[in-house]
This record gives structure tokens, C-alpha cells and sequence, in this order.
């Protein structure tokens, strides 16, 4: 495949990524038509290595911001100089080295076909990559993968959280870019509208490098800030997708899910504290009301989640390219 007859554009941030960026720039393959690399704010040398790397190969771009914004931030503005540039495929590569341009031609590959309108990588297919991975990064990441998939309504995907990703720009135009995360819960964010869309996600399977370099993430933040993000992201997902967009049998399933299964913890937790206070035993319906409640809505939403995992995207909305 001449993959230079497209234009593709790669967009690095870069913030704290002086060791590697260099080597990270040297790899990215020939045929990328555009590189454009966002200083966030980088404390070090950053930015100077770049400048001195653009002298010598003109398809880097650099803009940097006078303040942090963050990966997201950053990611928003490269987006921005792509389309300005008129891209047709625009890939996310991390400046600190651990996704290998190489793999670039393999994660657009089903962009090109038409097969899909965004593709990610998955680090856990590949198994000796996956033996490299921190052991804390990843119970940290198959959790929150899983979180991540429900709250964005791709379950079809895995490693939702993976920053190693291509989109076709057709798709990328209709985003709102402004209204993205700036923070790491950017690529949750970003899957989030592209579900509204009706973009189709594809899995690409490439292995992540892990060496010295260590994760900017805090623990604090994905124990405080993620559960609290990724419950907006579902709620309104849910209200968008079933409630204003459509209505249908997944919405009724909701309405009355929902209030059964509240009903019969509320009620049943009040009556079972009551009676335990007086030291009596509860009379017969009163156990039997909120049990049955209970199980009811567990069937009512079990149904109702079998139809959101059908209701992923499957099918691009960009044909294949010529």
C-alpha cells in the first residue's frame, strides 16, 4: 500500500519529554506528511530539540503553549493545525517512546479500508509486551478499561484508554473539539462523542515499550477524579443516546429498571433498620416487596444492557479511501 498518497499528519504532545523525543521523532516513517509536535508548557529543553530537528526534516510543525493544558489541551490544538492543514488521517503518538511509530502504517490500515472511522491500539493481545507492563499499571488499566467501556458505550473495544490512535479527519471535523477533556481522561472523552456520532472504533493490536520513563497520572486522580468523570460520561451517554436521540424498548427498560431497583434497597433498607430497632421480625409482604422489586429490576436491566452491547457501532461512516 503507498500510503504517501495520503495526507497524514502525526501529533505529538510533549510536556517533560527530553530524553526521548529526538529518537521518537527520527522513527516516524516517510511517507507522514505532516508532524506536529505541541509544547505543553514543557519545563526542559523540549522545545529547543524540536526546533533544532525541524531545521533538519520540514515536515515538523511546532507550537507551543505559554501555559500547561494538559494532554487533552494539547492534543485539541494539534487537531486543530491537522484539519488546518487539511489532513485526511491525523495519529496520536506519545513523545516519551512507548509507542513505536512503526506500527503507524498497521493502526491506519483499517481507516484506508473503510473498515473503520477510528482505530486504537491494544496493548493486552500482545502478551509479551503485556509481561513488560508495570504490575500496578496494569490492574489499573484493565479496571478502568472496563469502566471506560461501559461509560462510553464502546464494548466491542478493549483498552479503551489507549493513547496510541488514528481518525480520519472527515470524522475528526465533526468533533467538539473545544469541548474535549483536557486532562488524561481525554481519550475517554473523545470516545465518548465519537459513540453520538455513530463512528465505528476498531482494536489494532500493537504491543507498548516500557523503559525508565515514568507516568505523569497520579494515583490520587484516577481514584478521585475518573469514577466521578466516567459516571457523567455514562449518564450522559444514556440520557443522549436513549432518551433524546432515540426512545425504544432499552429507554422503557431504564425508566422502569431504575426506579424498581431504588424502590426495593430504599424501602427495603428502612423497613429492615425499623423492625430491626424494635427487635421484632418484619412481617412477610413487607420482606417479600422490595426482594421481589429488587429482582425484577435486576432482569429489567440485565435485558437493558444486552441491547447496549449490541447497540456499539460496527459499521464506518467513511468509505474506503482511493
Amino acid at each position: 500500500m503507498n500510503h504517501a498518497r495520503y495526507k497524514i499528519a502525526v501529533i505529538i504532545p510533549a510536556y517533560r519529554v527530553e530524553r526521548e523525543i529526538q529518537s521518537v521523532l527520527a522513527a516516524i516513517p516517510a511517507f507522514v506528511r505532516f508532524i506536529i509536535v505541541v509544547d505543553d508548557a514543557s519545563p526542559d529543553s523540549c522545545a529547543d530539540l524540536v526546533t533544532a530537528a525541524a531545521k533538519r526534516d520540514k515536515r515538523i510543525t511546532l507550537i507551543r503553549h505559554q501555559m500547561n493544558q494538559g494532554v487533552g489541551g494539547a492534543m485539541t490544538t494539534g487537531f486543530k493545525k491537522a484539519l488546518e492543514f487539511q489532513s485526511e488521517i491525523v495519529v496520536k503518538l506519545d513523545g516519551d517512546g512507548q509507542m513505536d511509530p512503526h506500527y503507524i502504517p498497521t493502526l491506519i490500515a483499517p481507516l484506508i479500508e473503510g473498515e473503520a472511522d477510528y482505530a486504537k491500539g491494544n496493548r493486552f493481545r500482545d502478551f509479551n509486551s503485556l509481561g513488560q507492563m508495570p504490575f500496578i499499571r496494569r490492574v489499573g488499566n484493565l479496571g478502568l478499561s472496563f469502566l471506560s467501556k461501559a461509560a462510553t458505550g464502546y464494548w466491542n473495544i478493549f483498552d479503551p484508554t489507549n493513547g496510541y490512535f488514528a481518525i480520519r479527519a472527515d470524522v475528526l471535523a465533526q468533533l467538539p473539539l473545544d469541548k474535549l477533556d483536557k486532562t488524561y481522561f481525554f481519550e475517554t472523552s473523545m470516545l465518548s462523542h465519537l459513540y453520538l456520532l455513530g463512528a465505528c472504533a476498531q482494536d489494532v493490536t500493537i504491543p507498548a515499550k516500557y523503559g525508565s520513563e515514568s507516568s505523569s497520572l497520579s494515583v490520587r486522580r484516577a481514584l478521585f477524579e475518573f469514577p466521578f468523570k466516567l459516571t457523567h460520561t455514562l449518564l450522559r451517554r444514556l440520557v443522549l443516546k436513549y432518551f433524546i436521540f432515540d426512545f425504544s424498548m432499552m429507554s422503557i427498560y431504564l425508566l422502569t429498571g431504575i426506579p424498581l431497583l431504588l424502590f426495593g434497597l430504599i424501602f427495603g433498607g428502612i423497613k429492615w433498620i425499623q423492625y430491626a430497632s424494635l427487635g421484632i421480625p418484619a412481617p412477610t409482604g413487607t420482606v417479600i416487596l422490595p426482594t421481589l422489586s429488587v429482582i425484577l429490576a435486576i432482569q429489567i436491566l440485565l435485558s437493558a444492557i444486552e441491547i447496549d452491547l449490541n447497540a456499539a457501532p460496527r459499521k464506518a461512516l467513511s468509505k474506503a479511501m482511493e
